[in-house]
């Protein structure tokens, strides 16, 4: 029966990566347990017969006092078959934020891709079999994931975010063999490997549900691990049709970089979310929860046509403009800055000693100044004392001689200017004079034409 299994499993390694575009070199994922050190040796049979190169990178996480050990026994393992063997040590930042399992797998992850791009590497293969997808189905089950979660782990995918290798194909041959199968491998093959303490440890979620929950399960219902690896499958199906009706939904609504809001009015709340978390995918956000898309979903859609609507995500601004749905970076915080409003603090002044650009680290930019056919006259202006502020409120700006001089206000809205945008955005003048508002442009009533030198203000937002 064990040879059976075993047999099974190698076929079942074959037949994953029958298909698979490698380019002649492929890694594994290596910790020297029991779950990577069979596909140690999986791989490196199929990788004799193919002809291809085989790598094994391993991650050294330095949580355990056994962490050297365990890259000792890799590193001789690798030796012993002729397998390219590296080894990343890594420290976890943010593992008090998001906890060390998550700050652990995105480290290690990280790792991993920096070694594939290093080595020319195209296809990672990982370990993961079908008791780890059951017990991540259960997992997101127990998160109130929806269908995207529930669909557990593909066969293979690209994670450009996690791996930071977009080129890297992450493949889990294993996913259709259990861990018993696994098991009886090693053991006919008299493998050696690692047991790593932490799996026992019941403070992490999935070690939890390894040790209580799934022998609980597979004593009253024997084999779910099929089943949930099924379910798996169905949800997978309708995620990727979810994917195809927000991809067309997508393509009717997308303006630029921004979202029609009339086309969001248009569809079912269901449709709406479902287009919304896509573009956040898309975009490479965090997935908001479903209470999230529903307060901006009614901020959105009920808030009256004129109001500076703004939804705060951890990694952005969900802003309306004209219509328009707008993801916009977080940006740094400039003292003096409101949106659309004016501000009472003291400008900056400064003298031009013909500089090709000054730093004005408090406004949020840098002023360059450049010569140009149509300008001011550089004389006069190294001659003027000068200053750098936010909107006071009252600052008129006549943009050319055939247009008329109109308040800020008038020129951002005409100029399409958002609100968020507008406060952020500063004017230089002389005690008399506006000479330049940042978006907008010069005044032209100090500008003139002729063989003097001349320069014109740009504003450069950093």
């Amino acid at each position: 029966m064990k040879k059976q299994q075993t047999a099974t499993l190698a076929s079942t390694f074959d037949g994953a990566l029958a298909t698979a575009q490698h380019g002649g070199r492929i890694a594994i994922a290596l910790s020297g347990g029991l779950d990577s050190s069979a596909l140690l040796h999986l791989a490196h049979a199929w990788a004799k017969q193919a002809g291809a190169s085989l790598y094994a990178f391993h991650v050294h996480h330095g949580l355990s006092p056994n962490a050297d050990a365990w890259l000792a026994h890799c590193e001789a393992q690798c030796a012993a078959l002729g397998i390219g063997f590296e080894a990343r040590r890594i420290t976890l930042e943010n593992a008090r934020k998001s906890g060390i399992e998550a700050a652990a797998r995105k480290a290690r992850y990280a790792a991993l891709g920096a070694m594939c791009a290093e080595h020319g590497v195209q296809l990672l293969l990982t370990a993961h079999h079908q008791d780890d997808q059951a017990e991540t189905v259960l997992l997101q089950l127990l998160r109130g994931s929806g269908t995207a979660g529930l669909a557990g782990m593909d066969a293979a995918n690209t994670a450009p975010e996690l791996l930071a290798n977009p080129g890297l194909v992450m493949m889990r041959p294993l996913l259709p063999a259990s861990r018993k199968q696994l098991e009886a491998y090693v053991a006919q093959h008299g493998i050696a490997h690692i047991e790593d303490e932490s799996n026992d440890d019941p403070r992490y979620a999935r070690n939890a549900l390894r040790h209580t929950v799934m022998p609980a399960l597979a004593r009253y219902f024997p084999g779910f691990q099929e089943r949930f690896a099924r379910s798996a499958q169905h949800a997978q199906s309708a995620q990727r049709l979810l994917t195809e009706l927000a991809e067309q939904d997508l393509a009717a609504a997308l303006d630029g970089d921004c979202l029609q809001v009339a086309k969001l009015r248009d569809m079912s709340t269901d449709r709406a979310y479902n287009l919304l978390r896509h573009w956040f995918a898309l975009r490479g956000l965090s997935m908001p929860s479903t209470a999230w898309l529903s307060e901006m979903l009614a901020q959105l859609l009920e808030a009256r046509h004129d109001t500076q609507m703004l939804v705060v995500h951890p990694e952005v601004d969900v802003r309306r403009h004209r219509d328009r749905l707008h993801l916009i970076s977080k940006l740094p915080e400039i003292a003096g800055t409101r949106e659309d409003q004016f501000d009472d603090s003291p400008g900056q002044d400064f003298r031009w000693n013909g500089e090709a650009s000054i730093d004005f680290p408090d406004y949020g930019g840098v002023l360059h100044i450049e010569p140009a056919e149509q300008g001011i006259d550089a004389a006069w202006l190294r001659g003027q004392y000068l200053t750098i502020e936010f909107r006071r409120g009252g600052e008129r700006l006549k943009p050319a001689e055939n247009r008329p001089t109109r308040a800020l206000k008038y020129h951002y809205q005409t100029l399409g200017i958002p609100a968020w945008e507008r406060g952020r955005l500063p004017v230089v003048k002389t005690q008399a004079q506006l000479l330049f508002a940042a978006g907008i442009g010069m005044d032209c009533q100090q500008m003139g034409q002729g063989a003097v030198e001349r320069v014109v203000f740009r504003w450069e937002s950093k």
